[in-house]
């Protein structure tokens, strides 16, 4: 069966001397053909499903120290993050355990605060996957392109958002930023199937056009937030997604990568196994 080890996802980890021109999003590097990608995605699903079962349990049995994925997803409109959360996310993890949180515009009482303010109370509980389809990302990111806010302020929140996560990594979070990274034609292809296509209007916002034009100053707004805010504690991938399956097939090795990494046992029982086997053989 063909798969994306560990080592092959990583490859997309953004670092010192990273450009975004440099990731061709239409490639799918380690995989040939839609056959490869589709047998590479479904490689982890047993042992993710396992695994966050395990967070979960973990969640329920009060501990405090099992741990907690938190998936950033931060991308161009039509970029694939809806398709993650139900492909990746959904499909293979038990949603009781899940929570996904969809961020736009800041309301009034939003902007009387830090930018950062309406994010910290949604901070993942122990034994909690948390998924953020956009994020604190959009104040860097949109804010920078179209000057809603000062160089300054935007300078400033770069050091404010790596010492947030810097935090949150050090009480147990592991945090995977993604970006799934297409192209300006393939958007252009996704975008006609919104407007011809009835059945996908309620996606569809003029304003997607709108940005569209203004592609080349999101790329570089992209590549300095991501250069300027990829960390040991909270690495940001910018991974090629015209082949949404594979992007998703990576996300999927990173997720089972994060997951494994925090080294759960099934909690231990609170009762006595034999005594309720007989309480149970008397019933």
């Amino acid at each position: 069966m063909a798969k994306i080890s560990v080592k092959e996802a990583k490859q997309f980890r953004v670092g010192e001397g990273f450009r975004i021109a440099d990731v061709d999003p239409a490639s799918t590097p380690d995989l040939d053909g839609t056959e490869d990608v589709d047998d590479a995605f479904d490689a982890y699903d047993d042992e993710l499903e396992d695994l966050q079962e395990m967070l979960y349990a973990n969640a329920r049995a009060d501990n405090a120290e099992a741990g907690t994925i938190l998936l950033v997803l931060q991308g161009m409109d039509t970029s694939g993050k809806g398709g993650i959360i139900r492909h990746v996310v959904g499909a293979t993890m038990d949603l009781q355990g899940v929570d996904v949180h969809a961020f736009g515009a800041p309301t009034p009482e939003e902007q009387e605060h830090d930018f950062l303010w309406r994010f910290t109370s949604l901070v993942p509980a122990p034994g909690r996957v948390v998924v953020f389809d956009r994020s604190h990302y959009e104040d860097v990111l949109v804010q920078r392109v179209k000057k809603m806010a000062p160089p300054e302020e935007i300078e400033r929140r770069y050091g404010a958002i790596v010492q947030w996560e810097s935090e949150l990594a050090a009480q147990g979070v592991k945090i995977i930023k993604i970006m799934p990274h297409i192209s300006r034609d393939f958007q252009e292809e996704n975008l006609r199937e919104r407007i011809l296509n009835e059945e996908k209007h309620w996606k569809y916002n003029p304003g997607d056009i709108d940005d569209r034009a203004l592609w080349s100053e999101y790329m570089e707004a992209y590549e300095i937030a991501m250069t300027r805010t990829s960390t040991d504690a909270a690495p940001w991938y910018c991974i090629p997604s015209d082949n949404k399956d594979y992007c998703r097939t990576v996300v999927k090795t990173l997720v089972f990568d994060a997951l494994e990494s925090l080294n759960l046992s099934w909690p231990e029982a609170d009762f006595d196994p034999e005594v309720e086997l007989e309480r149970l053989s008397r019933s």
